[in-house]
């Protein structure tokens, strides 16, 4: 028996154990909802805040993914559609016709010379047709008097060599003609009208622009000078320089793989953003530069509107044959952090999981999943800024 006043020791005990089991309830913290067990890698968002998050979710899906690389290249006109013009012979500029810029077709007069050089060659050939025509009578009338035995044949003989060699004088008197630029119906106008013309008119070869002038009115021109370039540039060349690691990227069949499809081929230029332009292959280098170890690429563009202007800087956008059932997503849904590349793959409507995948190569657009996600399963590819914030607070 104890006394009425004391405490029994067994009640006491179990008095202490009681509170401090109440004790430890009030300090731990909140449970989890039931049927949500905290785990590793898993965020769950209200309703709200996923709306207010603006995430968006869509299906990994298998597709066709294609590479492309970038290079800068420049616009060049077309070189088998420009003439650098000169003169074929020494002259003084009488008067000039084009301007630069101005749109010329074949033969249009650009320029007009007075060459006392054409003048005295038209001379010598006027000259040697005199000379011929008498050494021919002479010959005619040598072969009458041999058949009459007036002269000797030895006489007979040296009026024939003398006209031959007044004919290699006529024919090399025309051939100088020829390479003054005179055509042969200026030359037999020559013949028959027997006036020396010293005008040199410069003549546009095609279609084409002015794109550079280089001469005025009154100057002595050489023959080494070019006085006129003129371009069709309704087509254009694009011209680059492939690094040595990036050639295996270039089909090296001139824009046509075996099975007769083009390789896909993009100008972008700074003039026209957002703007893309085609082109096609036609010339890939066989020898790389010893200096910059690059290879020369050149592509061959239709310019109709002529927005295309020589000396533009451009890039050059090179596309791969496209790979087919590939796995891919945007690679805006693939998150870095450190040595860890993962996804946000959603579990239910609420519950989202932080999922490690194993990347291929991107595009820009999208990349390629080797390892860590399957088709079908819904990813995370927009408003995962709330989502992330949610993970790393969890692992402070």
């Amino acid at each position: 028996m104890t006394s009425s006043g004391s405490v029994p020791p067994l009640f006491l005990a179990v008095v202490l154990l009681t509170a401090g089991c109440n004790s430890a309830a009030q300090e731990s913290p909140a449970a989890k909802p039931a049927g949500k067990p905290h785990e590793t890698g898993i965020v769950t968002l209200t309703a709200e805040e996923i709306r207010s998050g603006a995430i968006v979710v869509e299906p990994a899906v298998r597709g066709e993914f294609k590479l492309h690389r970038d290079f800068p290249a420049t616009v060049v006109p077309d070189s088998h559609a420009t003439a650098d013009i000169t003169a074929l012979v020494r002259g003084r500029v009488l008067d000039v016709y084009a301007d630069l810029g101005q749109q010329v077709k074949t033969g249009d007069l650009l320029a007009i010379l007075n060459s006392s050089e054409l003048g005295m060659a038209q001379s010598s050939y006027l000259k040697a047709i005199a000379k011929l025509y008498v050494a021919e009578r002479a010959s005619e009338r040598a072969t009458m008097l041999l058949r009459e035995k007036v002269i000797g044949l030895a006489e007979a003989q040296r009026r024939q060599g003398e006209m031959l060699s007044l004919r290699a004088e006529k024919r090399e008197a025309e051939d100088r003609l020829r390479l003054l630029g005179m055509s042969d119906e200026q030359i037999a106008k020559l013949n028959r009208e027997q006036k020396i013309v010293s005008y040199v008119p410069i003549t546009a070869p095609f279609d084409g622009r002015v794109i550079a002038r280089n001469l005025t009115k009154g100057e002595v021109v050489e023959v080494t000078e070019k006085l006129f370039t003129v371009a069709d540039l309704s087509k254009v060349w694009v011209l680059a320089n492939i690094p040595e690691k990036d050639i295996t990227f270039i089909r090296a069949d001139a824009g046509t793989d075996k099975s007769g499809v083009d390789q896909l081929v993009e100008v972008l230029v700074t003039a026209y953003p957002g703007e893309v332009f085609h082109g096609k292959v036609t010339y890939v280098g066989d020898v790389l530069d010893v200096a910059t170890r690059t290879m020369n690429l050149r592509l061959e563009l239709p310019n109709p509107h002529r927005k295309l202007k020589p000396e533009m800087y451009a890039t050059i956008r090179v596309h791969s044959l496209p790979e087919l059932g590939v796995l891919i997503v945007p690679e805006g849904a693939v998150h870095r952090e450190r040595d860890r590349r993962f996804v946000f793959v959603q579990r239910d409507a609420q519950t989202f999981e932080a999922r490690d995948v194993t990347l291929g190569e991107g595009n820009g657009e999208m990349i390629k999943i080797l390892d860590g996600l399957q088709e079908g399963e819904p990813v995370v590819v927009k408003g995962a800024y709330v989502l992330k914030s949610e993970l790393l607070s969890d692992q402070i």
